[in-house]
């Protein structure tokens, strides 16, 4: 009897641990979607040419070495994901329930973006 309720506990847990990581997934979508967004529009008003990135990804790796995943070709695909799916607002919120990994394997098979 008493196993059983541990095992409920267990649960408990699991469910807990899996709520988390996907909080923290959607939460890291939605910044990659801003930081792609923000790319976009800059470049596209012409603020900023295209050696920007470059110079960005530099400048994060140089003011913030712990943050990783921002590298110039990670914020390329940033970009690309919202330009991909800013006029398809359903399927951007779906987008965001998957894992930042799991959209780039869709970004590679796709002939077109």
């Amino acid at each position: 009897m008493l196993e059983k309720q541990f095992t409920e506990v267990i649960q408990f847990i699991k469910q807990a641990r899996f709520n988390a990581i996907k909080s923290v997934n959607t939460e890291l979508i939605d910044l990659y979607w801003k930081i792609g967004e923000y790319i976009s529009k800059k470049i596209e008003t012409a603020e900023w040419g295209q050696s920007i990135v470059d110079q960005l990804a530099k400048y994060l790796d140089r003011n913030e070495p712990d943050l990783k995943g921002f590298s110039n070709k990670n914020l390329w695909r940033m970009k690309q994901f919202y330009e991909s799916y800013k006029d398809s607002p359903i399927l951007s919120t779906l987008l965001r329930e998957i894992s930042w990994s799991h959209n780039l394997s869709i970004f590679s098979r796709c002939k077109t973006t």
